[in-house]
Order: C-alpha cells, then sequence, then structure tokens
C-alpha cells in the first residue's frame, strides 16, 4: 500500500511539530527529540531479531484538519470519560503512605540511632499521599492498511481520545503510539509518536488525528519499542494496551509462526521486567491474537463503538 510519508523519491519524510508556528528555539527541541527516539528505537532494535530493518520514529504533525476532527470525537466522549474520572479522582486522593521518609530535619518520627551523625537529620516522617497514581500507560495502535476497514480506524481514534483525556484527567503519564512496516525499501518499520511522557505537550492531543491505515504491520518490534521504554521508567505499574485487528505480516519473511513466536518472546521478556500486556482486538484475527497474547491478556472487542470506555474503565481497575 502506497504511504504518504515518502516523498516523490521515495525517502521518507521526517516530520516537524507545526514548524511554521514554532520559533527556532523550539525547532531545535523538537528535533533534537525526536533525534533521541530515534537513536534509542534503534539500539533496541539492535539487539533483537530487528536488527537488520531499517527503522525510523517520526513525530507527526497536525493542522486545522485535524483540530477539527479531534474536537468532533471527544464531544461524544467526554462526558462518559469525566464520569468515569470523576468516580476514580477520590480514590487516588486518599492514598497514604505507610512508608516515612529518613533523615529529616523535622518530623513526627524521633529517630535514636541517627543521632550519632551529628547532621540534625534525627527524624523522620510520613510521605505525603501521593495525587498520582504509580502507573504508566502505553497505548499502541496497529496501523496496518486492514484498519481502513469496516470503521476500525475511527474506532481506534476515538479510543485513544478517551484514554489521552482520561490520563490528563488522572495525571498519568501516556505513551501513544502507532507502527506499521514496509511503506519503502528505506523505510522497512516506521513509529508514529503522537504522545510522549518525556516531552508532554497539551497539542498532543491533535496529532492522534495523524493515525490511519498505511501499509504492512511489524508487532513484534513496535511492542519491543514501547515495552522499553516503559520498563525504564519508576512506577510501579506499566500498563502497555495494544490495538490491533490482524496477525503481524511484514517483508520478508515476518509472518506466521515466526512472527508470533517473536511477539511471545517480547511479551515474556518484558513482562520479566514489570510491564503488563492487553491485547484489544478489532478484526477478523480474533483468534489468532488471543493465542499471541494469550486469553489471560486478550480483550475481544465484538462492538467496536464500546472501545473507548472499556479501555478507559480497564486503566481505572489498574490505579
Amino acid at each position: 500500500m502506497e504511504s504518504s510519508d515518502q516523498g516523490e523519491d521515495g525517502d521518507p519524510k521526517y516530520h516537524q511539530g507545526n514548524p511554521d508556528n514554532m520559533d527556532e528555539d523550539a525547532k531545535r527541541r523538537a528535533r533534537d527529540f525526536r533525534k533521541q527516539l530515534n537513536r534509542t528505537a534503534r539500539e533496541v532494535a539492535s539487539h533483537s531479531i530487528h536488527h537488520g530493518v531499517k527503522l525510523i520514529v517520526h513525530r507527526p504533525d497536525y493542522d486545522a484538519v485535524h483540530v477539527l476532527e479531534y474536537d468532533e470525537l471527544a464531544m461524544s466522549l467526554m462526558p462518559i470519560i469525566r464520569e468515569i474520572a470523576r468516580k476514580t479522582l477520590p480514590l487516588l486522593e486518599h492514598e497514604v503512605s505507610l512508608e516515612y521518609a529518613k533523615h529529616q530535619f523535622y518530623g513526627t518520627k524521633f529517630q535514636v540511632d541517627n543521632v550519632a551523625y551529628r547532621d540534625f537529620r534525627t527524624f523522620a516522617k510520613k510521605r505525603p499521599p501521593s495525587e498520582s497514581p504509580s502507573l504508566v500507560v502505553g497505548l499502541r495502535v496497529d496501523e496496518s492498511a486492514s484498519m481502513a476497514a469496516f470503521g476500525r480506524l475511527e474506532a481506534a481514534k476515538r479510543a485513544v481520545i478517551a484514554v489521552y483525556e482520561f490520563c490528563q484527567m488522572c495525571d498519568i503519564p501516556v505513551l501513544i503510539c502507532g507502527d506499521t512496516a514496509d511503506v519503502s525499501r528505506l523505510e522497512q518499520m516506521s513509529l508514529f509518536a503522537y504522545t510522549d511522557f518525556d516531552q508532554a505537550e497539551p497539542m498532543d492531543r491533535y496529532r492522534l488525528m495523524a493515525i490511519r491505515a498505511r501499509s504492512n504491520n511489524r508487532d513484534g518490534l513496535a511492542l519491543r519499542l514501547m515495552s522499553e521504554r516503559l520498563a525504564a521508567t519508576m512506577h510501579k505499574t506499566k500498563l502497555l494496551i495494544s490495538i490491533s485487528d490482524g496477525q503481524p505480516k511484514a517483508m520478508e519473511d515476518y509472518t506466521g509462526g515466526y512472527a508470533m513466536a517473536d511477539m511471545q518472546q517480547t511479551i515474556a521478556e518484558y513482562e520479566r521486567k514489570g510491564v503488563t500486556f492487553l491485547a484489544a482486538a478489532i478484526g477478523q484475527d480474533k483468534d489468532v491474537i488471543s493465542q499471541i497474547y494469550g486469553s489471560e491478556r486478550y480483550l475481544d472487542i465484538t462492538e467496536l463503538h464500546e472501545l473507548p470506555a472499556k479501555l478507559v474503565r480497564i486503566i481505572a481497575r489498574y490505579m
């Protein structure tokens, strides 16, 4: 499938975040961040079976059309998102830490054993209740060509809007990426970094509307790249949700049992590093997706209109 991410000579285009509306310093920061994402991703890929794959990480642009589309889709979603957040936030506000921060100049608990240090840090005090949950969320969107069928693409966009806005309301760091494969010989794997917790921007929500059906899908590499980012965080719970409508398939031979084994190995590897996986299956290959992820990590989304609220409620249960 031809991709609009290619230039006239077949080379991939490199995205910048609204370059016409950015000052030179902002352009430099955006460029440096994109380069950093590419360096990190290629380093991760180099230690896997995907080491020879030509990989590019994009930071998609957005325009007035994306803003209008976002506002239109979000309008019907916001009431249910706000309602779920309203029920969830009071639980976060009453979290109490049982741990004490030691070596303090003042506090509620005197520590005799610290007197010997003669630094006057002889007290301990309870850590304040955290208003933010110890949760980080990753949302991966399959941008293969088949997502264009049967309303799957719009369902995916509505889902990412719901997840993004809920995470903003609950102060949850969120990483949302789309991916495709084989858009050109020079770009065998494409990762689209729509939102990133290392450089969160209010306008990221409009980047989400750049999600679209593109070409093939190299699922194992997409999961690996996102899992590595989540595993490196200090959050207690690291949740990665994949929205996909089919089984992995990319050139030359990334398909069938080979691709499935890669995905299962990736899931097992990063579960040992604390990442929790869930797969939201929205297409015809639900049985294959269930087999890859396992029944305990599998969500059968038969009714696409239920996807946004289901994902938000699932995230709320992990808080």
